[in-house]
């Protein structure tokens, strides 16, 4: 126990330390989530009128981040499956980082449905409620927080061993590797069914929004991941094997072809059929009745997808910068498509026919930028403090200045 206090002590102290650039970072990162906090803390006071949602569009910016951060977080799965399906011991380590941006992206994902509750102070009713099992609402709680904590647990566990140099015992994390596979699968797949089980939402009331769902997290996720392995590759002295940005860059193009073909395949639908539900779709892609706020949105969202997508297939996305540019066109394009493309145009026109349009204000886009400033900041210290574990630079026998790179005079050693 002494040992593992210590442990934790010293994670804490190492993730005030680094370089200019480390400092720059943390420090911008604190700023906005400050900015997010105060502007919360006005949603607070005034309610949710702060917010461009009303009666007709009740989800909005928050719902949409929401939806998208689930994806991500789920999307750590894909660097799980090679390693410990395919046996590809190469990318071993690098599961862990798959797995602590998987709890950052958890912890942002509850906390825009926490900011999107109107009284927050009365959420205990919802529990004094458990309508389980028949609320999708009451499952979606339960897969995110169970999933939040099989990843501390797998990347706790293994960050630990490898402080102490100790081989890690298969039975307290393999079981667990395997069931957070099946749970990645299931958290995406139960926030689309509480979309798509509303009859009022027309929408949404399509078989295809789980698997479209699941094929966009698992294209804009692992981009994060190439694109985060390739600063810990540059700045950091951990070694990303190349196989690493390969595996990913297959696994990005094969998920976002499907996400470009199930989108097709909707879009088909709805318009070749031209039904009464297909009013939605029609104010989301062309605009309804001189409403066109979200065209701009979703034409965006195709053209950047459209482009990652050439760009994927094309040989020269070998090329690390070329596969960077794609990634963070290909994360904007689903960030879009899966959010304010998705969420907001259900509710327009609302179920006895009223357009009111949406937009979010700007003390929702900074609460949304706090938040997000916030996850980041807790990924950075996550991956903070791992690098040294894994490259072996701090260890339960080793000095802590050996993990900082400070004099040794300046850092307080632990025993």
């Amino acid at each position: 126990m002494k040992t593992y206090l210590t442990f934790l002590a010293r994670c804490f102290r190492l993730s005030f330390v680094g370089d200019r650039r480390y400092y720059a970072w943390m420090f911008f990162l604190t700023v906005l989530t400050l900015l997010g906090i105060n502007a919360y803390c006005k949603q607070l006071v005034h309610g949710l009128a702060t917010t461009g949602m009303t009666d007709q569009v009740s989800w909005g910016f928050y719902i949409a981040n929401f939806t998208f951060l689930v994806g991500m977080a789920a999307a750590a799965v894909m660097l799980v499956i090679p390693v410990y399906i395919y046996r590809n011991r190469e990318l071993h380590d690098l599961v862990i980082f798959g797995e602590l941006f998987a709890v950052a992206a958890i912890i942002m994902a509850m906390l825009f449905v926490t900011v999107d509750l109107g009284r927050p102070d009365r959420f205990h009713h919802l529990l004094l409620r458990f309508n389980f099992p028949i609320s999708m609402l009451t499952w979606d709680v339960l897969v995110l927080n169970g999933y939040l904590l099989l990843n501390l647990h797998i990347c706790g566990y293994l960050i630990y061993c490898a402080y102490r140099r100790r081989q890690p015992s298969k039975v307290f994390y393999i079981p667990f590797v395997f069931v957070a596979i099946a749970w990645a699968i299931s958290i995406h797949t139960v926030t689309a069914f509480l979309y798509s089980g509303l009859g009022g939402r027309p929408f949404w009331n399509s078989a295809v929004v789980a698997p479209r769902f699941l094929a966009s997290a698992f294209a804009a996720g692992p981009a994060f991941l190439i694109l985060s392995l390739s600063v810990l590759a540059r700045y950091t002295t951990y070694r990303v094997p190349e196989q690493a940005f390969l595996t990913l860059r297959n696994i990005v193009t094969i998920a976002l072809s499907i996400n470009m073909f199930l989108l097709g395949s909707e879009a088909f639908t709805e318009f070749y059929t031209d039904s009464a539900h297909g009013a939605s779709a029609r104010y989301l892609f062309l605009g309804l009745h001189g409403h066109n706020a979200l065209v701009p949105w979703i034409w965006t969202a195709i053209g950047l997808n459209t482009v990652a997508l050439i760009l994927l297939f094309m040989p020269v996305s070998r090329k690390r910068s070329v596969l960077q540019a794609a990634c963070i066109m290909l994360i904007v394009g689903i960030w879009i498509e899966k959010g304010m493309g998705m969420i907001v145009p259900a509710f327009v026109p609302s179920p006895l026919g009223e357009i009111v349009e949406y937009l979010p204000t700007w003390n929702e886009t900074l609460v949304t930028v706090g938040i997000w400033a916030g996850g980041l900041l807790i990924y950075t210290i996550l991956v903070r403090v791992t690098v040294p574990v894994l490259t072996g630079r701090l260890t339960y026998d080793q000095d802590f200045s050996a993990a900082t790179g400070a004099p040794a005079e300046l850092v307080t050693n632990h025993p």
